[in-house]
């Protein structure tokens, strides 16, 4: 069966310190290889909660394309269309941690597998059965090819009648704030589901009022935006009103993957045509098991186990 569920973007391996307050200009430890990369963590992510999921990304000839073929694979996401390309690189992302939770990134991606990923070696078939396209916005920031890659899924995920789900996932070390503006317009245009975070909202809406990026963001369209507040929660604006949910309290081992798996949670209930606040709920229960383990991967939740979740929290 062909997915239903397609995920398009960079697949890459993270290589993370052991702990906070070490910097990425200065000698220190690491630990990883993990798989990685949003677009890759949400196709995870999809696949645990039970949706027919397929990824479309290149890798590269080597060990750490073996590593994310076999984990993706182990997770039940289709690997068809993803391009293993010879003489190339797969990507990596080198993280730090700083004491305060903010984190520093070192990128190589651009000239790795997943920027030069040939769009016309996906086939048209592929998206015969398309429900919904998730694309992230550090796959259109990321090279030429992979903006490519994604305004084709999108053609072909619009021809047979599928949805777009759109994460800004504002990447500065990959594209200045208004070259991402203007690059992400005709997606974020064409969204039915919307998943920024509130600062990516205001950014990206360039006002410092909430309402008004809801509103802006919102566009008069029949659409969802859901915006992620970290441990705080997350508030869903609709055509129905506005839905805020708190958070839940969890012991964070490791935030990387978090917004994903939340995205896919919040994607789950919306196709499922749950209320908005039991959408919210599952999401954000989802978000923080995320946060619960080490590596970008290792917390996404099945339904089981954000069902548990959620009966301790009534």
């Amino acid at each position: 069966m062909k997915p239903q569920v397609i995920s398009v973007g960079e697949s890459l391996v993270e290589i993370m310190r052991d702990s906070p307050g070490q910097p990425l200009d200065q000698a220190g430890v690491f630990q990883g290889p993990f798989a990685s990369g949003a677009p890759a963590i949400f196709a995870v992510a999809a696949a645990r909660l039970g949706m027919r999921t397929g990824m479309v990304s290149g890798i590269g000839e080597d060990a750490f394309g073996t590593l994310l073929d076999r984990r993706l694979q182990q997770e039940g996401v289709d690997c068809s269309q993803v391009q293993r390309l010879p003489g190339t690189t797969t990507g990596i992302a080198f993280i730090a941690y700083q004491r305060g939770g903010e984190r520093e990134f070192v990128f190589h991606l651009r000239q790795s597998a997943a920027g030069l990923v040939d769009e016309s070696a996906v086939a048209d078939s592929y998206f015969d059965e398309v429900k919904w396209l998730h694309i992230s916005g550090s796959a259109l920031a990321l090279s030429p090819q992979s903006l490519a890659l994604c305004r084709r899924a999108l053609a072909l995920t619009r021809k047979n009648q599928g949805r777009l789900s759109f994460d800004p996932n504002l990447r500065p070390e990959l594209m200045p704030l208004a070259e991402a503006k203007e690059c992400f317009a005709p997606f974020i245009e064409q969204a039915d589901l919307l998943l920024p975070t509130v600062e990516e909202a205001l950014a990206i809406t360039g006002t410092e009022d909430e309402e008004e990026a809801a509103r802006r963001l919102l566009a008069g369209k029949d659409r969802i935006l859901a915006l992620k507040r970290g441990g705080a929660g997350s508030t869903i604006y609709s055509r129905s009103g506005r839905v805020d949910q708190p958070g839940f309290s969890v012991v964070e081992v490791d935030p990387t993957g978090a917004g994903d798996c939340f995205n896919a949670a919040c994607l789950y209930g919306v196709d499922a045509g749950w209320p908005m606040t039991q959408v919210a709920r599952f999401a954000n229960a989802a978000g923080a098991l995320a946060v619960t383990r080490q590596g970008p991967m290792e917390g996404a939740p099945t339904v089981a186990q954000i069902e548990v979740l959620l009966q301790k929290s009534v």
